[in-house]
């Protein structure tokens, strides 16, 4: 885009937005100044105007984003169609499993939530739709970048920060491209323990009507409830068999959206 069409405080406030992050959720003045490379009189007006506008929350000396925030994506999100057409699917999955169930994006380094339904168990964790994590560490994270070609994979990979969160999260680029071959051969992945202690994560990929592969569907699991082995022959299948019937609806409304 030539210089002259980037309006400057678009771009500052922006970079003010993302300042913020899953890691540092709520920043002083003077974080969000440093964080954006604005001063700080720049920073404060931006941070002010956000707040009056309902996309930050300021209290005593620290902002936060609000929730808010989400109706940017949730206008892409709509027009693709994607959680709207997986949801009744992770219902039904939900349903005959009893646990919460979820379909992710990838979005840069991470894995940002476009649906979910929570377990109907009293005492259950809900992730709610927005939240990010990084995509090393997580089931649904391995199923999308094992579903990258190749060149853009390994040109991701080049620049990824894989930081530690557990003692089982891999941090090496060999290993975890040796977990995305073994992603890619089997058809999903199983992630023991490497974004939380105690939480197995299960995914399988759904691909749009070429083949690429633009989301995966997940199932939380609590690890000493599920092993592995039970996982494999009983939530696999259930698992596979809802990507592929949410692909089944994708490949429907493809043609109607063509012709709008």
């Amino acid at each position: 885009m030539p210089e002259e069409q980037i309006l400057r405080s678009v771009e500052r406030a922006l970079a003010v937005l993302r300042a913020f992050s899953p890691e540092q959720p709520e920043l002083t003045l003077t974080e969000v100044a440093q964080a954006s490379g604005l001063d700080r009189a720049g920073a404060r007006r931006i941070l002010l105007t956000l707040v009056g506008l309902g996309y930050v929350r300021h209290d005593e000396r620290r902002f936060a984003l609000t929730p808010q925030v989400l109706e940017f994506g949730y206008a892409y999100l709509s027009s693709r169609s994607l959680p709207q057409i997986a949801e009744p699917h992770l219902r039904r999955l939900t349903g005959e499993l009893r646990e919460m169930t979820a379909l992710a994006v990838l979005d840069g380094e991470e894995i940002r939530y476009v649906a979910q339904v929570p377990s109907p168990k009293l005492l259950s964790v809900t992730i709610p739709v927005g939240t990010r994590f990084p995509a090393h560490a997580t089931s649904m994270g391995k199923v999308l970048l094992a579903g990258m070609p190749p060149e853009l994979l390994e040109a991701r990979l080049r620049s990824a920060e894989l930081k530690r969160l557990t003692p089982h999260t891999v941090t090496t680029r060999r290993g975890l491209l040796a977990d995305l071959a073994e992603i890619r051969e089997q058809g999903f992945a199983i992630s023991d323990s490497e974004l939380e202690e105690g939480l197995r994560g299960v995914a399988a990929p759904v691909r749009d009507s070429d083949g690429k592969v633009i989301a995966a569907v997940n199932v939380s699991l609590d690890a000493h409830r599920a092993p592995e082995g039970a996982v494999r022959r009983e939530i696999v299948p259930l698992l596979v068999t809802t990507a592929s019937r949410i692909e089944a609806d994708l490949r429907l409304r493809t043609p109607a959206d063509h012709r709008r």
